[in-house]
């Protein structure tokens, strides 16, 4: 058996997400492909995949496993591509993942650039509001807003955004502008659903942090409906400042009650703790970071 070809073939299988996607990727019959994984496997001794309706999940020792293949084989690329005298070039995916409206923002603009620098990269960007498992989902590099519970993945800070309660001109000339936060008690708001962390409506003062929400005139489960609810007077809402930038600067959103803001939202990037880092994964990190500390400033 090659093993590296069989690397090969179970990374394709992997990213493409069933046999059959892997096998159409490698343009090789679904057999051959299936046989190879099963030959690795046996080879091993151990599961690697395990096949459902769904497609197919990675074992422990799968993952283990793939994350190992990938360096390998990553660093095979590189002393064949330093051999030959191809010193400068990357080559391969990147899996990369984000929350929605900080991604569009400020993540995809430097990585369209990134692409631009670096033809041979290919790029897989996930923006979605939940936490994904970076192993799990074979994800190299997350940015992740809000403080970290994960102590096994490496993080780096590029800034920090503020957490922001607004509502329309329209609505503070009918119901009157909060002063307090108390007065929010006697105010509709446009409340979230479905997200894994949803906005807290917390606030300071000499002491403590306290919380006070207005009445959920409305429930929404992404944020641009919250933002256009709460631009059509419906109520008050509660998001990140990145995400209403637009429409502080235009005047159809005001900001309420800053005296009394928690303390900001980190931000960071993250990768999991692989030593050494893949030359692909280092020169992205090295790209973004200092591109995302310019428009994210503290």
């Amino acid at each position: 058996m090659d093993r590296f070809d069989a690397m090969s073939v179970l990374l394709a299988v992997v990213d493409a997400g069933s046999l059959s996607a892997g096998a159409r990727q490698l343009r090789a019959p679904l057999a051959t492909v299936s046989r190879k994984v099963a030959d690795l496997e046996k080879h091993l001794g151990v599961p690697l995949v395990l096949r459902t309706r769904r497609g197919l999940s990675l074992t422990e020792e799968g993952r283990a496993f793939v994350a190992a293949s990938r360096r390998i084989l990553e660093e095979l690329d590189a002393a064949e591509r330093q051999a030959s005298g191809d010193h400068g070039a990357l080559r391969g995916g990147l899996h990369v993942t984000a929350p929605v409206a900080f991604g569009e923002r400020h993540l995809l603009p430097i990585s369209l650039q990134f692409l631009k620098e670096q033809p041979n990269i290919n790029l897989r960007l996930t923006l979605v509001d939940r936490q994904i498992n970076l192993a799990d989902e074979q994800v190299d590099v997350a940015l992740r807003i809000g403080h970290l519970t994960d102590s096994a993945l490496i993080a780096t800070r590029v800034g920090s955004v503020r957490r922001v309660i607004c509502a329309s001109p329209e609505y503070l000339a009918r119901r009157g502008v909060p002063r307090q936060p108390e007065d929010l008690a006697r105010h509709d708001g446009i409340s979230f659903q479905g997200f894994a962390t949803a906005p807290e409506w917390r606030y300071r003062r000499d002491g403590p942090a306290f919380t006070i929400e207005p009445h959920p005139k409305l429930a929404v489960n992404t944020t641009e409906a919250a933002i256009q609810a709460a631009m059509a007077g419906i109520g008050i809402i509660r998001v990140l400042s990145y995400q209403i930038s637009d429409q502080l600067r235009s005047g159809t959103l005001q900001e309420l009650l800053t005296e009394f803001a928690p303390e900001p939202l980190p931000v960071n990037v993250m990768h999991g703790p692989a030593d050494p880092l893949s030359l692909k994964v280092r020169c992205f990190l090295d790209w973004i970071l200092p591109r995302l500390r310019a428009r994210v400033a503290d």
